[in-house]
Protein backbone atom coordinates (compact mmCIF):
# COMPACT_ATOMS: atom_id res chain seq x y z
CA UNK A 1 0.00 0.00 0.00
CA UNK A 2 1.37 3.41 -1.01
CA UNK A 3 0.22 6.78 0.27
CA UNK A 4 0.18 9.45 -2.42
CA UNK A 5 1.42 12.57 -0.65
CA UNK A 6 2.70 11.67 2.81
CA UNK A 7 3.34 8.68 5.04
CA UNK A 8 1.31 8.66 8.27
CA UNK A 9 2.93 8.00 11.62
CA UNK A 10 3.20 4.28 12.49
CA UNK A 11 0.23 2.89 14.37
CA UNK A 12 2.44 1.95 17.31
CA UNK A 13 3.23 5.65 17.80
CA UNK A 14 -0.43 6.62 18.19
CA UNK A 15 -1.57 8.23 21.43
CA UNK A 16 -4.77 9.68 22.86
CA UNK A 17 -7.89 9.58 20.72
CA UNK A 18 -6.05 8.13 17.73
CA UNK A 19 -4.82 5.20 19.80
CA UNK A 20 -8.35 4.62 21.12
CA UNK A 21 -9.75 4.57 17.58
CA UNK A 22 -7.09 2.10 16.48
CA UNK A 23 -7.89 -0.15 19.42
CA UNK A 24 -11.58 -0.23 18.49
CA UNK A 25 -10.58 -1.13 14.92
CA UNK A 26 -8.55 -4.05 16.21
CA UNK A 27 -11.50 -5.17 18.34
CA UNK A 28 -14.29 -4.69 15.79
CA UNK A 29 -12.88 -4.63 12.28
CA UNK A 30 -9.63 -5.56 10.53
CA UNK A 31 -7.24 -3.34 12.43
CA UNK A 32 -6.09 0.19 11.51
CA UNK A 33 -6.53 0.14 7.73
CA UNK A 34 -4.70 2.62 5.45
CA UNK A 35 -7.89 4.64 4.96
CA UNK A 36 -7.95 5.55 8.63
CA UNK A 37 -4.20 5.89 9.01
CA UNK A 38 -4.33 8.55 6.27
CA UNK A 39 -6.78 10.53 8.46
CA UNK A 40 -4.75 10.18 11.65
CA UNK A 41 -3.19 13.62 11.21
CA UNK A 42 -6.60 15.05 12.19
CA UNK A 43 -7.87 12.94 15.11
CA UNK A 44 -11.37 14.48 15.25
CA UNK A 45 -11.99 13.61 11.58
CA UNK A 46 -10.45 10.16 12.08
CA UNK A 47 -12.70 9.42 15.06
CA UNK A 48 -15.87 10.66 13.35
CA UNK A 49 -15.14 8.72 10.15
CA UNK A 50 -14.57 5.56 12.15
CA UNK A 51 -17.74 6.15 14.19
CA UNK A 52 -19.89 6.55 11.08
CA UNK A 53 -18.44 3.47 9.43
CA UNK A 54 -18.69 1.37 12.58
CA UNK A 55 -22.23 2.36 13.53
CA UNK A 56 -23.55 2.16 9.95
CA UNK A 57 -21.63 -0.74 8.41
CA UNK A 58 -20.76 -2.99 11.34
CA UNK A 59 -23.24 -2.52 14.21
CA UNK A 60 -27.01 -2.90 14.38
CA UNK A 61 -29.46 -5.32 12.84
CA UNK A 62 -29.54 -4.58 9.07
CA UNK A 63 -28.21 -7.50 7.00
CA UNK A 64 -24.45 -7.10 6.78
CA UNK A 65 -24.36 -8.48 3.23
CA UNK A 66 -26.75 -5.72 2.15
CA UNK A 67 -24.52 -3.09 3.70
CA UNK A 68 -21.35 -4.46 2.11
CA UNK A 69 -23.16 -4.54 -1.23
CA UNK A 70 -24.10 -0.88 -0.83
CA UNK A 71 -20.51 -0.01 0.13
CA UNK A 72 -19.20 -1.72 -3.00
CA UNK A 73 -21.87 -0.21 -5.28
CA UNK A 74 -21.27 3.36 -4.05
CA UNK A 75 -17.54 2.81 -4.42
CA UNK A 76 -18.03 1.74 -8.04
CA UNK A 77 -20.22 4.79 -8.71
CA UNK A 78 -17.45 6.97 -7.28
CA UNK A 79 -14.73 5.10 -9.23
CA UNK A 80 -12.87 4.10 -6.05
CA UNK A 81 -11.32 0.79 -7.04
CA UNK A 82 -9.53 0.41 -3.70
CA UNK A 83 -12.87 0.38 -1.86
CA UNK A 84 -14.60 -1.86 -4.42
CA UNK A 85 -11.84 -4.44 -3.94
CA UNK A 86 -11.99 -4.23 -0.14
CA UNK A 87 -15.75 -4.77 0.04
CA UNK A 88 -15.78 -7.53 -2.55
CA UNK A 89 -13.37 -9.34 -0.22
CA UNK A 90 -15.70 -8.71 2.71
CA UNK A 91 -18.64 -10.13 0.77
CA UNK A 92 -16.54 -13.28 0.44
CA UNK A 93 -15.91 -13.15 4.19
CA UNK A 94 -19.66 -13.02 4.81
CA UNK A 95 -20.25 -16.20 2.79
CA UNK A 96 -21.57 -14.59 -0.42
CA UNK A 97 -18.93 -15.55 -3.02
CA UNK A 98 -21.24 -15.52 -6.07
CA UNK A 99 -22.54 -12.09 -5.19
CA UNK A 100 -18.98 -10.90 -4.49
CA UNK A 101 -17.71 -12.00 -7.88
CA UNK A 102 -20.71 -10.51 -9.69
CA UNK A 103 -19.94 -7.20 -7.99
CA UNK A 104 -16.27 -7.51 -8.88
CA UNK A 105 -17.20 -7.93 -12.55
CA UNK A 106 -19.57 -4.97 -12.45
CA UNK A 107 -22.61 -7.17 -13.12
CA UNK A 108 -26.14 -6.68 -11.81
CA UNK A 109 -26.76 -9.15 -8.96
CA UNK A 110 -29.14 -11.99 -9.79
CA UNK A 111 -31.37 -11.52 -6.73
CA UNK A 112 -33.89 -8.70 -7.36
CA UNK A 113 -33.50 -7.19 -3.89
CA UNK A 114 -29.73 -6.99 -4.33
CA UNK A 115 -30.12 -5.55 -7.82
CA UNK A 116 -32.41 -2.84 -6.42
CA UNK A 117 -29.87 -1.96 -3.71
CA UNK A 118 -27.14 -1.57 -6.32
CA UNK A 119 -29.29 0.68 -8.52
CA UNK A 120 -30.29 2.78 -5.52
CA UNK A 121 -26.68 3.14 -4.32
CA UNK A 122 -25.35 4.09 -7.74
CA UNK A 123 -28.11 6.66 -8.32
CA UNK A 124 -26.99 8.58 -5.24
CA UNK A 125 -23.93 9.92 -7.05
CA UNK A 126 -26.28 12.46 -8.73
CA UNK A 127 -29.19 12.79 -6.28
CA UNK A 128 -30.95 15.70 -8.00
CA UNK A 129 -30.77 14.23 -11.49
CA UNK A 130 -32.09 10.86 -10.33
CA UNK A 131 -34.64 12.20 -7.82
CA UNK A 132 -32.81 10.10 -5.25
CA UNK A 133 -33.86 9.56 -1.66
CA UNK A 134 -33.76 6.61 0.73
CA UNK A 135 -36.41 4.07 1.66
CA UNK A 136 -33.89 2.36 3.93
CA UNK A 137 -33.12 2.62 7.63
CA UNK A 138 -30.21 4.50 9.22
CA UNK A 139 -27.68 1.67 8.94
CA UNK A 140 -27.96 1.16 5.19
CA UNK A 141 -28.39 4.87 4.47
CA UNK A 142 -25.49 5.69 6.78
CA UNK A 143 -23.31 3.11 5.02
CA UNK A 144 -24.01 4.83 1.72
CA UNK A 145 -23.07 8.25 3.12
CA UNK A 146 -19.99 6.87 4.87
CA UNK A 147 -18.65 5.58 1.59
CA UNK A 148 -19.38 8.75 -0.33
CA UNK A 149 -16.96 10.35 2.13
CA UNK A 150 -14.45 7.52 2.44
CA UNK A 151 -14.23 6.90 -1.32
CA UNK A 152 -13.12 10.47 -1.87
CA UNK A 153 -10.54 10.42 0.92
CA UNK A 154 -9.12 7.12 -0.32
CA UNK A 155 -8.97 8.22 -3.97
CA UNK A 156 -7.25 11.46 -2.99
CA UNK A 157 -4.68 10.14 -0.53
CA UNK A 158 -4.00 6.46 -1.39
CA UNK A 159 -2.91 4.56 -4.46
CA UNK A 160 -5.65 2.24 -5.76
CA UNK A 161 -3.91 -1.11 -5.18
CA UNK A 162 -4.49 -2.74 -1.81
CA UNK A 163 -1.87 -5.41 -2.61
CA UNK A 164 1.20 -5.33 -4.90
CA UNK A 165 0.37 -5.54 -8.62
CA UNK A 166 -3.34 -5.52 -7.86
CA UNK A 167 -3.31 -9.08 -6.49
CA UNK A 168 -6.49 -8.32 -4.53
CA UNK A 169 -8.38 -8.54 -7.85
CA UNK A 170 -7.60 -12.24 -8.23
CA UNK A 171 -10.69 -14.36 -7.40
CA UNK A 172 -8.42 -16.84 -5.59
CA UNK A 173 -6.88 -14.11 -3.44
CA UNK A 174 -10.35 -12.71 -2.67
CA UNK A 175 -11.60 -16.14 -1.67
CA UNK A 176 -8.62 -16.86 0.60
CA UNK A 177 -8.76 -13.36 2.11
CA UNK A 178 -12.46 -13.78 2.76
CA UNK A 179 -11.84 -16.94 4.74
CA UNK A 180 -9.15 -15.22 6.79
CA UNK A 181 -11.49 -12.37 7.73
CA UNK A 182 -14.69 -14.41 8.09
CA UNK A 183 -14.71 -14.52 11.89
CA UNK A 184 -14.09 -10.79 12.32
CA UNK A 185 -16.66 -9.90 9.65
CA UNK A 186 -19.44 -12.03 11.10
CA UNK A 187 -19.17 -11.21 14.79
CA UNK A 188 -22.04 -8.96 15.99
CA UNK A 189 -21.05 -5.47 17.13
CA UNK A 190 -22.76 -3.51 19.89
CA UNK A 191 -24.22 -0.21 18.63
CA UNK A 192 -22.93 3.04 20.09
CA UNK A 193 -19.52 1.92 21.28
CA UNK A 194 -17.71 4.48 19.11
CA UNK A 195 -19.68 7.53 20.27
CA UNK A 196 -17.53 8.31 23.36
CA UNK A 197 -14.66 8.97 20.94
CA UNK A 198 -16.46 11.98 19.46
CA UNK A 199 -16.32 15.62 20.50
CA UNK A 200 -19.26 16.31 22.79
CA UNK A 201 -20.04 19.63 21.09
CA UNK A 202 -19.91 18.10 17.58
CA UNK A 203 -22.74 15.59 17.96
CA UNK A 204 -25.67 17.97 18.33
CA UNK A 205 -28.56 17.98 15.86
CA UNK A 206 -28.36 14.50 14.32
CA UNK A 207 -30.24 14.41 11.00
CA UNK A 208 -33.92 13.55 10.89
CA UNK A 209 -33.40 10.58 8.57
CA UNK A 210 -31.44 8.79 11.29
CA UNK A 211 -33.98 9.03 14.09
CA UNK A 212 -32.32 8.23 17.42
CA UNK A 213 -29.78 5.84 15.86
CA UNK A 214 -26.08 6.23 16.74
CA UNK A 215 -25.57 6.52 12.97
CA UNK A 216 -27.08 10.01 13.01
CA UNK A 217 -24.86 11.15 15.86
CA UNK A 218 -21.80 9.86 14.02
CA UNK A 219 -22.81 11.54 10.76
CA UNK A 220 -23.43 14.88 12.49
CA UNK A 221 -20.01 14.65 14.12
CA UNK A 222 -18.26 13.91 10.82
CA UNK A 223 -20.10 16.70 9.02
CA UNK A 224 -19.14 19.21 11.72
CA UNK A 225 -15.52 18.09 12.04
CA UNK A 226 -14.83 18.03 8.31
CA UNK A 227 -16.69 21.28 7.59
CA UNK A 228 -14.68 23.12 10.25
CA UNK A 229 -11.54 22.28 8.30
CA UNK A 230 -12.77 24.19 5.28
CA UNK A 231 -13.85 27.12 7.41
CA UNK A 232 -10.37 27.31 8.94
CA UNK A 233 -8.47 26.99 5.65
CA UNK A 234 -10.51 28.83 3.01
CA UNK A 235 -12.11 32.25 2.76
CA UNK A 236 -15.79 32.97 2.19
CA UNK A 237 -15.62 33.21 -1.62
CA UNK A 238 -13.66 29.96 -1.84
CA UNK A 239 -16.12 28.06 0.36
CA UNK A 240 -19.08 29.49 -1.54
CA UNK A 241 -17.47 28.36 -4.80
CA UNK A 242 -17.06 24.81 -3.53
CA UNK A 243 -20.60 24.61 -2.14
CA UNK A 244 -22.24 26.12 -5.22
CA UNK A 245 -20.28 23.92 -7.60
CA UNK A 246 -21.23 20.77 -5.71
CA UNK A 247 -24.86 21.82 -5.88
CA UNK A 248 -25.08 22.67 -9.56
CA UNK A 249 -22.79 19.94 -10.91
CA UNK A 250 -24.73 17.27 -8.94
CA UNK A 251 -22.06 14.57 -9.04
CA UNK A 252 -21.14 14.92 -12.72
CA UNK A 253 -17.66 13.55 -13.45
CA UNK A 254 -15.54 16.21 -15.19
CA UNK A 255 -14.23 14.98 -18.52
CA UNK A 256 -10.91 16.79 -17.95
CA UNK A 257 -10.72 17.42 -14.20
CA UNK A 258 -7.56 19.52 -14.22
CA UNK A 259 -8.87 21.96 -16.83
CA UNK A 260 -12.34 21.99 -15.25
CA UNK A 261 -10.94 22.98 -11.87
CA UNK A 262 -8.75 25.75 -13.36
CA UNK A 263 -11.78 27.40 -14.94
CA UNK A 264 -13.81 27.28 -11.74
CA UNK A 265 -11.27 29.06 -9.54
CA UNK A 266 -10.52 32.01 -11.83
CA UNK A 267 -12.64 34.41 -9.75
CA UNK A 268 -11.44 33.12 -6.36
CA UNK A 269 -8.92 35.36 -4.54
CA UNK A 270 -5.39 34.34 -5.47
CA UNK A 271 -4.39 33.09 -2.03
CA UNK A 272 -7.31 30.64 -2.03
CA UNK A 273 -7.14 29.35 -5.59
CA UNK A 274 -5.04 26.24 -5.02
CA UNK A 275 -6.99 25.28 -1.90
CA UNK A 276 -10.29 25.71 -3.73
CA UNK A 277 -8.99 23.65 -6.63
CA UNK A 278 -7.98 20.77 -4.34
CA UNK A 279 -11.30 20.88 -2.47
CA UNK A 280 -13.25 20.80 -5.75
CA UNK A 281 -11.20 17.89 -7.06
CA UNK A 282 -11.72 16.07 -3.75
CA UNK A 283 -15.47 16.46 -4.24
CA UNK A 284 -15.64 15.36 -7.89
CA UNK A 285 -12.46 13.61 -9.08
CA UNK A 286 -10.13 13.10 -6.11
CA UNK A 287 -7.64 10.87 -7.91
CA UNK A 288 -6.92 13.86 -10.18
CA UNK A 289 -5.31 15.80 -7.32
CA UNK A 290 -1.71 15.95 -8.50
CA UNK A 291 1.68 16.22 -6.77
CA UNK A 292 1.93 19.68 -8.32
CA UNK A 293 -1.34 20.74 -6.69
CA UNK A 294 -0.14 19.51 -3.31
CA UNK A 295 3.29 21.13 -3.71
CA UNK A 296 1.66 24.51 -4.37
CA UNK A 297 -0.65 24.06 -1.37
CA UNK A 298 2.26 23.17 0.89
CA UNK A 299 4.01 26.47 0.12
CA UNK A 300 1.54 28.11 2.49
CA UNK A 301 0.27 25.05 4.39
CA UNK A 302 3.17 22.62 4.92
CA UNK A 303 1.47 20.41 7.53
CA UNK A 304 -0.01 17.03 6.54
CA UNK A 305 -2.98 17.84 8.78
CA UNK A 306 -3.97 20.81 6.62
CA UNK A 307 -3.96 18.69 3.46
CA UNK A 308 -6.16 16.10 5.18
CA UNK A 309 -8.54 18.81 6.41
CA UNK A 310 -8.82 20.26 2.91
CA UNK A 311 -9.53 16.89 1.30
CA UNK A 312 -12.04 16.06 4.05
CA UNK A 313 -13.79 19.40 3.44
CA UNK A 314 -14.25 18.69 -0.27
CA UNK A 315 -15.36 15.13 0.51
CA UNK A 316 -17.95 16.11 3.13
CA UNK A 317 -19.35 18.88 0.92
CA UNK A 318 -20.09 16.29 -1.78
CA UNK A 319 -21.39 13.79 0.78
CA UNK A 320 -23.70 16.29 2.40
CA UNK A 321 -25.13 17.15 -1.02
CA UNK A 322 -26.40 13.56 -1.07
CA UNK A 323 -27.58 13.80 2.54
CA UNK A 324 -29.57 16.94 1.74
CA UNK A 325 -31.80 14.83 -0.53
CA UNK A 326 -32.74 12.91 2.61
CA UNK A 327 -33.37 16.13 4.52
CA UNK A 328 -35.72 17.34 1.77
CA UNK A 329 -37.62 14.07 1.92
CA UNK A 330 -38.28 14.59 5.64
CA UNK A 331 -39.70 18.12 5.32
Amino acid sequence: MTYRFFTPAPTRAATGRTAAVYQQMRDDFLGPLPTFQALSAVPEVLAATWALMREALLAGDAPRVDRELVAAAVSRANRCQFCVDAHVLLLHALGAPKLAEAVARGETPAEPRHAQLVRWAQASRSPRATDWTSPHGPEITGTLLAFHFVNRVVSALLDPDLLPAGLQRSPLVRSVGGRLYAKAAREPKEPGRSLPLLDADATASPPAWAGDSPVGVAYASLRNAATRGGEDLLGDVARQTVTATVRWEDGRFPARPADWAVDLVRDVPGADRIGTRIALLAAFAPSAISPGDVALWRLSHPADADLVRLVAYGAITATDHVAQALASAHL
